[in-house]
């Protein structure tokens, strides 16, 4: 069934990719913390919270995660200055010099996968993947 050499191929092609990111960041970035790197670059700043919905995590892991950003110099926590209780998330210089070389990383890996098949079959592809994923 074709199912099945789907799942197959997915998972293939999801594991390679996840490793080849744990190793090309390794030891100053992870795969998570590029997530959220990038999406903070796509505000000037971020609560906690606002994270949750891009992550798929808990709270809890959302804070940890954080944490180790902010002690190896890819965020800093601000407090907002009219509401104390507001904790603000910005990337630093660091953030976001590491997360455009996380992104170059991902790039050249999808770009060494696709240039395998033609410029046309690239195009279905992503035709394909697009109508697969709604």
């Amino acid at each position: 069934m074709q199912t099945n050499q789907f799942a197959k191929l997915w998972s293939k092609i999801s594991k390679d990719l996840k490793t080849h990111m744990e190793t090309e960041l390794a030891p100053a970035l992870t795969e998570g913390q590029l997530n959220v790197l990038e999406v903070l670059l796509t505000q000037d700043q971020m609560k906690p919270s606002d994270l949750l919905e891009h992550l798929n995590t808990t709270p809890a892991a959302v804070t940890t995660l954080l944490d180790r950003m902010e002690k190896n110099g890819l965020i800093m926590r601000q407090r907002d200055d009219q509401d104390r209780r507001i904790v603000w998330i910005i990337p630093t210089e660091k953030g976001k010099t590491e997360c455009a070389r996380g992104v170059d990383i991902r790039n050249d890996f999808i770009h060494s996968q696709l240039d395998r098949i033609s410029a046309h079959n690239q195009q279905l592809l992503l035709y394909l993947l697009g109508k697969v994923a709604g």
